[in-house]
This record gives structure tokens, C-alpha cells and sequence, in this order.
């Protein structure tokens, strides 16, 4: 299979060469020359073969389909359980099971593992540039942390993220090297993709990208998601409807994905928070990208989502049918705390800012009468957003022994003006 850019001026690419670069020479986002087309799937038994199965028809012929099993055996080690919800026919797909305690494990760990094989018996070495709103730079550091040949630089906007989130990006030196950019995560994405397009620098420092831009993160989620909706369907014989939380898109998109070519997904809602580009596009206006603000589902904070172009190529730039085939729908602060709070004290359960924000309007498709069996993308686990979560609920979150080890050891993060000159500094020193 070839992989096109979404700007169409550059050349076909194989899937190495691609997941290699990260970025499209042209600036664009590679996707499959051919859109997929719908197939018959059935449940293979564990998370890591429904993945290889979902995945297999994009590594034909390249030269990491003979790994693409022990890809997945390695990447997908940890499970990714649908639980029912309290209230009837709703359920909560935990992505949180992971070493960094968010759903970007799955695919920064994929990616890591694909990367570390092509980057065998290469003499020069390679280093990752990744914007962080939250959750990726830890899942990326955490999956590259001392690999041989493999430096990372992670850019995250400074006092926009968790204290938790903080300190994870910080927290595993060696080879990672975190930069608190005096900016937004908008200026960060726009100082990484300014990199990988600058071909002096490529010339002196090869780069990729672990961004959900990248190929080799945002094909593997859709491992979860087929599990999921296979799992679901073969113990019920109904379609899995979902409701994703997104800021970039790229977890939605691998939803998207997903049922492009035949997995068994109904529905597919997509909640953000008060940064709205998407629901003011969805409802009708231009698409507009706009500075983004901060909320408290900061992972969300996103103003231009980089995703969006794969989700337009998807429709074959068909605005009205793509339109036509999503509910989109903005979360504001004062909703989330409302939702995590009443959630809490009428069911007890507990949901991160993002998940909050999918579960509000999951609550509001079913008072609009929307029938059938549903499941929220649970992003993150709650106990990385402690200062926001426990006060609504009145008591302490209990951490998840991995995210516990991380905050345990020093973290340190070096300062950048959100300027790419600083980057382009930083990175040929």
C-alpha cells in the first residue's frame, strides 16, 4: 500500500518511509492512496490480534509486515476493558491501563516499537519532535525512553498542563529532553510541523514526529476500537455507538477510521471542550482554526486540529456529507465540574475533565431519545487531574501504581519562547 499527503504535492510513500517521516514533504498529513473499503471482521481473541488484523491491510508489502504481530504483542500489552455504566445501555471504554495512565500509550508504544526496528543499523541518529497538550509527551517519552539512536524533544505550553502531566514530561531525562514553551499547545504543533518541513535542518538532524500526525500513532489506535466493537458485537450481536472526547482529532479519526472499513461502530459523537472550532464547522460555518484557551480538559485545548485534513480527505472533501455524518458538541468548564461531581455523588463514579466532557454529551444524546448500546472513550485516568477532580467529589483519588512510580522520581523541564528560531536551537545543539 502507497500513502499520499492531504495537500497532494508530494510523492507516494511506503508506510515505513512515512511512519520515517512523520510530516509530508508538502506539510501535509499522509494517508492511504485508496480510501479503505468495507470488509466482514471477526473477533480474533486478545486486544494485540484484533489489532494485527485491523492493521495488516495497511502493511502489505512493506518491509515491517513480517513484525507487525510482535509489533502488536509488544505495543498492546496492557488491556483496554469496556465497562458498563450505571445507567442503562452506556458504557466506558478505559483507555487508561497504560505506563503514562492515557489512551496515547497504545499508539506512542506501537510507534516506538515500529521505529526502533527501522532504525536498526542506521549510523546516524534520530530524534522525535512532539507537541503535548497533556498526555502524548509522557506516553512518547515514556515508550522512547532509552532506546538507542533516539532522541526526543517534547514541547509542552507552560502551566496549561496538569501538575501531574508536568511532572511526568519531566521525569525521565536520559534521552528526553522536555521544553515548557511560554505559549500554547497551538504554538508548540506549529513550531514541530515548522521542523519537519524545514529541510536544512532535516539535512543536519533527521526528524520525525510521534504526534498523532504520524502515521504509526494514529493507525494503531484504532486497535482499541476494533477490540471494543468486535468484543461487543460477538457477545451481543448489536454495533458499539461511541462518544469521543477530541482536541486534535486523532483518536476520533482512528474511530473513524475503523468503521470506514467495516468494524462493526454505529454512531460516532465527538465532544470538545469550549475550544469549538470543530462544533461552529460541524453546525454549519467555515472551518476556522482559532488561538485556543484553557480549560480544564487541557488536553483538548486545541485550536487548529492537525486531524482535521485526514478527516476532510476520509469525505473526499465532501463537506456536506461529512457534515452530515457526525454529532459534535462543545463541553464548557462549568459543565464538566457538574457532570464529575453529580456523576460521583449519584453513581460514584469518577471521570477525568475529558472523559467528562464525552459523558455530558452522551447524557444529552439520550435525553434527545438516541437508543442503542453506547461507550465513551475514557482518555485519561482521573488521578492525573487530582487538583481538579477531588475537590468535586470530596476525597482522595487513588493513583494507579505506574503513574505513582513516575511521580516519584525528580522531573526537570528546560524553558523556550514559543518561537521556532529557539526550537531550530535547540535541536542542532
Amino acid at each position: 500500500m502507497e500513502f499520499v499527503s492531504t495537500r497532494h504535492a508530494a510523492p507516494a510513500s511506503t508506510l515505513s518511509a512515512a511512519i520515517a517521516a512523520g510530516l509530508a514533504p508538502d506539510g501535509g498529513l499522509y494517508v492511504p492512496r485508496q480510501r479503505p473499503q468495507p470488509q466482514r471482521w471477526l473477533a480474533q481473541g486478545s486486544l494485540a490480534r484484533n489489532a494485527e488484523a485491523v492493521l495488516a491491510p495497511f502493511f502489505v508489502g512493506d518491509t515491517l509486515a513480517p513484525h507487525l504481530a510482535a509489533l502488536c504483542e509488544e505495543a498492546f500489552d496492557f488491556p483496554a476493558p469496556l465497562r458498563a455504566l450505571a445507567t442503562p445501555g452506556d458504557h466506558v471504554l478505559e483507555l487508561f491501563h497504560g505506563p503514562t495512565a492515557a489512551f496515547k500509550d497504545f499508539g506512542a508504544r506501537f510507534l516506538a516499537a515500529s521505529v526502533a526496528r527501522l532504525q536498526r543499523d542506521r549510523s546516524r541518529p534520530l530524534t522525535i519532535v512532539v507537541a503535548t497538550s497533556g498526555d502524548t509527551g509522557a506516553a512518547v517519552a515514556a515508550a522512547f525512553h532509552r532506546q538507542p539512536g533516539i532522541r526526543v524533544a517534547v514541547l509542552y505550553p507552560d502551566g496549561r498542563v496538569s501538575p501531574r502531566q508536568a511532572h511526568q514530561l519531566g521525569c525521565f531525562g536520559d534521552n528526553i529532553h522536555a521544553l515548557r514553551v511560554a505559549g500554547s499547545f497551538d504554538d508548540c504543533q506549529a513550531m514541530v510541523k515548522q521542523a519537519l518541513s524545514d529541510r536544512e535542518l532535516q539535512a543536519e538532524v533527521p526528524l520525525s514526529s510521534a504526534n498523532s500526525i504520524s502515521l504509526g500513532r494514529w493507525l494503531p489506535q484504532m486497535s482499541y476500537y476494533t477490540d471494543a466493537a468486535l468484543t461487543h458485537h460477538k457477545a451481543t450481536g448489536e454495533v458499539l455507538n461511541l462518544v469521543v472526547p477530541t482536541g486534535n482529532l486523532g483518536n476520533a479519526m482512528a474511530a473513524v477510521l475503523a468503521r470506514a472499513m467495516g468494524v462493526p461502530l454505529g454512531q460516532i459523537a465527538l465532544a470538545t471542550n469550549a475550544n469549538d472550532v470543530l462544533p461552529r464547522f460541524f453546525r454549519g460555518g467555515a472551518y476556522r482554526p482559532q488561538h485556543s484557551v484553557a480549560t480544564l480538559a487541557n488536553a483538548m485545548d486545541v485550536g487548529a486540529p492537525s486531524n482535521f485534513e485526514r478527516l476532510r480527505w476520509l469525505y473526499a472533501e465532501d463537506d456536506d456529507a461529512l457534515r452530515a455524518a457526525f454529532r459534535v458538541e462543545a463541553v464548557d468548564d462549568t459543565a464538566i465540574r457538574d457532570l464529575i461531581a453529580r456523576r460521583h455523588a449519584a453513581f460514584g463514579e469518577v471521570f477525568c475533565p475529558h472523559t467528562a466532557t464525552a459523558v455530558k454529551l452522551l447524557e444529552q444524546l439520550r435525553a434527545e431519545g438516541v437508543q442503542g448500546d453506547w461507550a465513551v472513550a475514557a482518555t485519561a485516568h482521573p488521578a492525573k487531574f487530582e487538583t481538579v477532580v477531588e475537590p468535586l467529589i470530596g476525597g482522595a483519588i487513588e493513583v494507579p501504581p505506574a503513574l505513582s512510580a513516575l511521580l516519584d522520581r525528580p522531573a526537570r523541564a528546560e524553558p523556550c519562547p514559543p518561537h521556532y528560531t529557539a526550537l531550530r536551537e535547540f535541536l542542532l545543539s
